[in-house]
């Protein structure tokens, strides 16, 4: 059960950074996003491009790269997968959410044109790398590192749970000391009282996007380390990230951050009494009892 509650913390740490960047764009838009956990996909699929196909394009195999290993590569990934992620979903913002959000559409209206998003980037992964599972660096596999309590875990885990502590911890001191995170914070507070103050409203919202975007890519790349890398991965990320930011208290950074580590340690543990296809119904069941008992989250956000 130690084991399980250590790959639960591991799990809970990637579902964070997805749930943190679905929190912040609710926090601003009072939307909810059903392509959040595609673009965690789609940052994966960037990033195994990056470390993989774009050598095999160019002629350079693996053998000839040198000392140019899969941990210098993926130095270079993550901030360039972070990039195009941000850019896209400011992208996505421009061309699609912000011309509903003129006409006064509905949030149904938008959480329909957010669900279509999500299909559109899984179809333009399917015909690019196709439907089969694949990984980052394949047929390699670290030895556990043995621990107290009989626990084993991989270095690829601890480096998973470092990269979430930095990136969280960056995000914090963005959002309380400097001057772009103050003008975020006030605008999720309240967005009328920030436009008639002043805040350039327009420019946080692409702020907002571009921080979820980056946020979303980081926990793609992380799982893809993690796990393996799969067209639907994004979609079955997408009940444990809700399920994270409800409980929380949706709008809640920290209480996602909470939130998430909670579904990572409740689905690990429940593979020890049900198959592990039954974890993605353990996140539905506990999102559905949130609603009912208690809807604006344990931090107290918005219903």
């Amino acid at each position: 059960m130690a084991e399980l509650f250590v790959y639960g913390i591991v799990l809970g740490s990637i579902i964070a950074l997805g749930s943190i960047g679905l929190t912040l764009v609710f926090g601003i838009l009072r939307f909810a996003n059903f392509a959040h956990g595609d673009l965690m996909t789609a940052g994966a699929y960037v990033a195994l491009f990056l470390v993989t196909d774009l050598f095999r394009w160019l002629g350079i195999s693996n053998e000839n790269l040198g000392p140019l290993s899969l941990g210098w590569r993926m130095v270079f990934a993550f901030p360039i997968s972070m990039i195009t992620i941000a850019v896209l979903a400011i992208l996505l913002d421009y061309i699609l959410y912000q011309p509903l959000r003129r006409k006064r559409s509905s949030t149904v209206v938008l959480a329909m044109a957010s669900l279509g998003t999500s299909f559109i980037i899984q179809m333009i992964v399917l015909i690019l790398w196709g439907g089969d599972s694949l990984f980052y660096k394949p047929g390699i596999l670290r030895p556990a590192l043995e621990l107290s309590f009989g626990i084993k875990i991989r270095p690829d885990q601890i480096f998973i749970i470092l990269v979430v502590l930095f990136s969280i911890t960056a995000l914090h001191f963005f959002l309380k000391y400097t001057k772009m995170g103050k003008a975020m914070r006030a605008t999720a507070d309240n967005p009328e009282l920030a436009r008639i103050t002043g805040i350039d409203t327009g420019r946080i919202i692409q702020w907002t996007w571009g921080i979820g975007g980056a946020m979303a890519a980081i926990g793609g790349i992380l799982y893809g380390i993690d796990v393996q890398l799969h067209p639907g991965m994004g979609w079955g990320f997408l009940l444990p990230l809700f399920a994270a930011t409800i409980l929380g208290g949706i709008g809640n950074m920290y209480g996602a951050l909470i939130g998430a580590l909670v579904m990572g340690v409740v689905q690990q543990l429940s593979t020890a009494y049900l198959l592990p296809t039954y974890k993605s119904a353990i996140a539905f069941i506990i999102m559905i009892l949130i609603l009912l008992i208690r809807p604006q989250g344990i931090f107290g956000g918005r219903t």
